[in-house]
């Protein structure tokens, strides 16, 4: 009884089950349902000993009393079997039976009856009963013929559910296949199409009554058909069989874009796929043909050839990259040394870009670095290779040239292209470069020596004053040799306290009184003597050691500051020239505060000088910063003004107080009648906008009466003093103070008179 039990469960649960075949093997794990029994007579003691008889069946038993009682129920469905007693006083047996049939009741029957009319039996079974029991029956005939009807009824519905399945299955297999993202295929053993499904129309436009019964070869690129026969008339299964091989197969829909497949190909045996026919005597098995799976790689291939292309190119200029261009300077080595030819390495450096880069920022910057690259690429030869180290550092390798000469030409283009303007955003831009070239084998066998050796010869013409060639020499590396050296020699200067502070005094030249000074490194070098500041605080940017130095300058500045104030009389304005790097990443501000506070000295005796590039590249950094000494008294001064890209927002924007004439303008003056209209530009600016004006680099006495009468009477220079060290300036200043007791005491005497 259990198993029917179970097996009623599917019928009861048809849905349910329908459902969990898609899901699972079984419906067996579904919860189980007793099996509902409608017992139909109108004799009560009948009724009530048919049900003591099922009671104890597990089943769910309703009972009715007439037909009128039958139908409700029936009418309201969830019946798996009637047993109904065939003379009802309000209708009859075969009525109701027409009922069940009429609404698809889809419960069964099993009619009881007294009557021995073979009519009404014929009349049961037409109409669909399971059995037709006469009274009186036997005990065990009527529970066998329940249990019966019970089985049959479970069984019918376990093979609507298989037939259910199978028919799902089918169309699940066909609907997965044909909307696969990848192209399914078989083979016959002749390379012919016997089945592909619906992906080929899409990805490569042929139809599938295109390709059957068509040889594989239709598809395949024609440098891709050798590698093709091991793909499309694989034979071997398992692990052997040919797994994701690439080829490229063709569109036939009028597109010329070939697409590349990546192939799975795999000989199905017999018992999974069927590509191999049964056994046959001694011989094995027959094969009838390949199973393959063809999935579009196509972008796939485009991004890896994208990856690849940008590991080996510059991003910004889409030119060759360091490891491009070292992969292709040694295969140019390899080829010079067997065909026995020359071969150039250049390497150009922008001059000045540094400054365009700070001052217009680096979007232009990078506009600057494509423009640039362009036009060296338009100097080059076929079969030249141009490319981005990095920054503003470009590096071309030139193969197999006639002469010197030749390299020298190319150079002096490259040279000529960067010197014409460049438009950035409305600004036109001037630069130049430095290059340095060197020759295999002349000035190396490998390509890292000639590199090393172009990057010497390069930084050669920078020391020369850039904008220009040079070819390597061995004498080049001496000076190489000279700047490690004084790198290293530099480093040991702080320890040694080989540094000194120097001053250049700035005059009042209506009165002769000097009202300030600059203040001014210089490096007591142990073999060279005294270095001025030019000499090697370039090479301070270099290596990293701005920032100690600062340090040191500012701790050296106060400690003379506070020998100046004891010789007495008034106390002079002390000006130090400040480095962008300081400022932005020393902590220069909190360093100042620190030494006013710990020396006592007066902030406004302090006035730090910036170059006007300092407010261009970063003016919202250079606005608080300079601000925050403005709160504390110290004055700031703008040096060489005129000489970048000046801007009178500037000096409205920010605290300043001092305007610096520079030295090259005041140059230009050499006679009384002389024009020089920056100079007068310089001085009526500052004039309007209240600002003071100092002139340097004052040389002449024509040079300090033109500036005088144009309304500047701050100079330093050497028509007045030279930088000179602490001592001499307390010497002067001690003698200025005495000459100024003597005059108090002259003025005294002459009024006292």
């Amino acid at each position: 009884m259990n198993t029917v039990r179970e097996q009623r469960l599917v019928s009861t649960s048809t849905s349910m089950s329908f459902a969990a075949g898609m899901l699972g093997p079984s419906s067996r794990s579904e919860p189980k349902i007793a099996p509902r029994v409608l017992l139909v007579d109108d004799e009560p003691r009948l009724l009530s000993s048919l049900c003591e008889l099922l009671k104890g069946r597990d089943y769910q038993l309703v009972t009715a009393g007439s037909g009128r009682e039958a139908l409700d129920y029936l009418s309201r469905g969830g019946f798996d079997l009637v047993v109904l007693d065939m003379r009802l006083p309000d209708m009859s047996g075969h009525e109701i039976m027409d009922f069940i049939n009429a609404h698809k009741v889809g419960a069964s029957v099993i009619v009881i009856s007294g009557n021995s009319d073979i009519d009404t039996a014929i009349g049961a079974l037409k109409r669909g009963a399971f059995d037709y029991l006469r009274k009186p029956y036997a005990r065990e005939e009527l529970l066998r013929t329940v249990d019966n009807a019970l089985r049959q009824r479970a069984l019918e519905a376990d093979n609507r559910l298989f037939a259910w399945r199978l028919e799902n299955s089918e169309k699940s297999y066909r609907y997965l296949v044909d909307n696969s993202p990848d192209i399914i295929y078989t083979l016959d053993e002749d390379g012919l199409f016997t089945f592909i499904n619906e992906r080929v129309q899409h990805l490569l436009g042929f139809s599938r009554d295109e390709l059957i019964g068509r040889h594989y070869s239709v598809l395949v690129h024609e440098e891709d058909i050798e590698l093709a026969r091991y793909v499309f008339k694989e034979r071997r299964i398992g692990e052997r069989a040919s797994r994701n091989v690439e080829l490229r197969l063709k569109c036939g829909n009028g597109g010329n874009e070939n697409r590349t497949f990546e192939n799975s190909l795999l000989t199905i045996s017999f018992n999974s796929m069927g590509m191999y026919a049964s056994e046959q005597n001694e011989g094995g098995r027959e094969f009838f043909g390949t199973y393959g799976v063809a999935r579009d790689i196509t972008e796939r291939k485009r991004v890896e050839d994208l990856i690849a292309y940008h590991a080996y190119h510059d991003v910004l200029t889409d030119l060759p990259n360091r490891p491009l261009f070292k992969d292709r300077l040694g295969l140019a080595v390899i080829q010079a040394q067997r065909s026995e030819t020359k071969l150039a390495v250049m390497l150009v450096d922008l001059d000045r870009f540094k400054l365009v880069n700070d001052t217009l920022g680096h979007i232009k910057g990078d506009e600057l670095l494509q423009q640039a690259a362009a036009r060296l690429k338009a100097c080059l030869r076929r079969g030249d290779t141009l490319s981005r180290l990095g920054g503003d550092e470009f590096t071309l390798v030139l193969p197999d040239f006639r002469n010197r000469q030749d390299v020298e030409d190319i150079a002096e283009k490259c040279l000529g292209c960067l010197q014409q303007p460049f438009l950035l955003d409305g600004h036109e831009v001037q630069i130049s470069a430095s290059i340095g070239i060197a020759l295999f084998p002349d000035h190396g066998s490998s390509g890292d020596e000639l590199v090393r050796h172009a990057d010497i010869a390069m930084y050669h013409v920078k020391g020369l004053g850039k904008n220009g060639r040079a070819f390597y020499d061995d004498s080049m590396v001496d000076v190489s040799h000279h700047k490690l050296a004084m790198e290293q020699a530099l480093r040991k200067a702080l320890e040694r306290h080989e540094l000194e502070m120097y001053y250049q005094p700035q005059v009042d030249v209506t009165t002769g009184r000097i009202v300030g000074a600059e203040a001014l490194m210089r490096w007591n070098h142990p073999e060279r003597g005294l270095l001025s500041a030019g000499e090697f605080l370039a090479t301070t940017e270099e290596n990293g050691l701005m920032l100690p130095i600062s340090d040191w300058m500012l701790e050296a500045i106060f400690s003379d500051l506070i020998e100046w104030n004891a010789v007495g009389g008034e106390a002079i304005r002390m000006s130090l020239n400040l480095s962008p790097l300081y400022l932005d990443r020393g902590g220069f501000f909190e360093k100042l505060k620190g030494s006013l506070t710990r020396y006592g000295v007066p902030a406004e005796q302090i006035e730090v000088e910036v170059t006007e590039n300092i407010c261009i590249r970063n003016p919202q950094r250079a606005i608080e910063q300079l601000n925050r000494l403005d709160q504390v008294g110290v004055s700031v001064a703008i040096d060489d003004f005129g000489t970048g890209y000046s801007s009178l927002a500037y000096l409205q924007r920010f605290p300043i107080h001092t305007i610096k004439i520079d030295q090259s303008f005041v140059r230009e003056i050499h006679r009384d009648d002389s024009h020089a209209p920056i100079v007068l530009a310089v001085i009526s600016i500052a004039k309007g906008l209240g600002l003071n004006v100092i002139a340097e680099g004052v040389e002449t006495e024509t040079q300090a009466s033109y500036l005088q009468r144009a309304g500047c009477s701050t100079m330093q220079g050497y028509l007045y003093h030279r930088p000179i060290p602490q001592r001499q300036l307390i010497n002067l200043l001690q003698r200025q103070a005495q000459a100024r007791v003597v005059a108090g005491i002259e003025r005294a005497q002459a009024v006292a008179c």
